[in-house]
């Protein structure tokens, strides 16, 4: 979120990004915060009076008291101060929880390169990599096809679980494994440190790293006997969570992480290709990056995490473009965003599979996350970017990699992980 200083200081700079966002709603905002921060300033200094007044009855009530003098006027005068107080009190925290409830709704600031736009048909295409194979065949739905191989169950998953799950079987599971390990290796020898996290969050933390409100329909909840708590969607949000209230010291930054997680969305196709297969579904494995930097550094590294992600997917010999995300399909915690789409051969177009963002400091002053700079404390700033998410990568690679026979080509980087299988669906 921005903190409160920074919403004072600068007014015109958030209203520009909210018009550049094309968000008429939160413009109205801005004015409406400082308003009441200007109140919530004037009565907290009008409660510590009231407060100092009590002490200093208090002190006169005792000295008259060894005086001999008379105090009940003063006796009086401090009975009533403590409902004056709790009154002011009370609406000093009404007024600090509308100021919170702003705070964590207005967005990010954009970073002056993200492009204007409506919505995703206005993302601005910056590069593109690989060839892109034409088949002289029909290619087969990829949910189809692992299903004849017997390398998947769609059915029983919906029996057991409901539509957007899945079984994946024999070979393809130890594919999905083998997907996972390859990004971990890469990663590793990349400088950054393993982390396996919780899957599931309680609800302050996870508002921290994310607009919960608007995230929350997308999202599981479970109930615990003593407090709600939510499946996470992304490592991101554990993994951003794990410094709350922290001070890192200078030293141990950049902190680069590899977040190893299974991931819970409830997002599916509601009907077509996205509704039996591996592409949008409630269930996935994902290996994310994740780091805690110094402000300066932020977007040098933000440019190593996407190409961290390309090289993964060169190394697989996917074809892939890059996108700059515009302001209408941005989202309000990322100061800019860049998504990875693959190419899927079958649709004859370009898909998310990956999302990388520098989130500046929106998320660590929202989870009060700082470093330790000399003799002050300063926000870091956060960055996040899939590496793999499995199973729309699997998608991919059944597509691309398809036979006109039916059999899929296991990619030459994974075969290492794959026990000598080189072709799946070979009989």
């Amino acid at each position: 979120m921005l903190s409160i200083k920074f919403i004072r200081e600068n007014t015109d700079l958030i209203k520009k990004d909210l018009k550049k966002r094309q968000d008429k709603e939160k413009l109205k905002w801005v004015d409406e915060i400082i308003t009441i921060d200007e109140e919530y300033r004037k009565l907290l200094v009008a409660t510590q009076k009231l407060r100092h007044s009590r002490n200093e009855i208090t002190r006169e009530i005792s000295d008259l008291k060894k005086a001999g003098k008379d105090f009940k006027e003063k006796v009086q005068e401090a009975k009533e101060l403590p409902d004056k107080i709790k009154q002011q009190e009370g609406v000093v925290e009404e007024l600090k929880k509308k100021i919170k409830y702003y705070q964590l709704r207005l967005p990010n600031i954009l970073h002056e390169s993200v492009p204007y736009g409506k919505d995703d048909g206005e993302n601005q295409e910056v590069r593109k990599n690989g060839t892109i194979k034409t088949q002289k065949f029909e290619l087969q739905p990829h949910g189809e096809l692992i299903e004849k191989h017997g390398l998947a169950d769609f059915d029983t998953a919906a029996q057991i679980s409901g539509k957007g799950f899945y079984y994946l079987l024999g070979d393809l599971a130890l594919m999905e494994l083998a997907l996972q390990q390859f990004a971990i290796d890469f990663l590793v020898k990349k400088g950054f440190t393993l982390v396996q996290p919780p899957f599931m969050m309680r609800r302050e933390p996870y508002e921290g790293v994310t607009d919960l409100e608007d995230f929350k329909s997308m999202m599981y909840k479970v109930e615990a006997e003593d407090e709600e708590l939510f499946l996470i969607a992304t490592s991101e949000h554990p993994i951003g969570a794990m410094l709350m209230d922290k001070v890192i010291d200078e030293s141990k930054l950049p902190m680069k992480l590899a977040g190893l997680s299974a991931c819970f969305r409830k997002e599916i196709g509601s009907h077509g290709i996205d509704e039996r297969g591996l592409f949008r579904v409630h269930q996935f494995n994902k290996i994310e990056q994740f780091v805690f930097c110094k402000p300066e550094d932020s977007w040098k590294i933000h440019e190593e995490l996407i190409h961290n992600a390309e090289q993964l997917f060169q190394k697989l010999k996917l074809p892939y473009r890059i996108v700059n995300i515009c302001t209408g399909d941005i989202g309000i915690v990322a100061s800019k965003k860049y998504d990875l789409e693959v190419w899927m051969p079958r649709e004859k177009k370009y898909k998310e599979a990956v999302s990388c963002s520098n989130c500046t400091a929106y998320q660590a002053t929202r989870l009060n996350i700082k470093y330790q700079k000399e003799s002050e404390k300063q926000n870091v700033h956060t960055l996040n970017s899939t590496a793999i998410a499995t199973g729309r990568c699997l998608r991919a690679i059944i597509e691309n990699y398809q036979n006109e026979d039916g059999t899929i080509e296991v990619p030459k980087v994974l075969q290492p992980y794959m026990h000598g299988i080189k072709v799946l669906g070979k009989k």
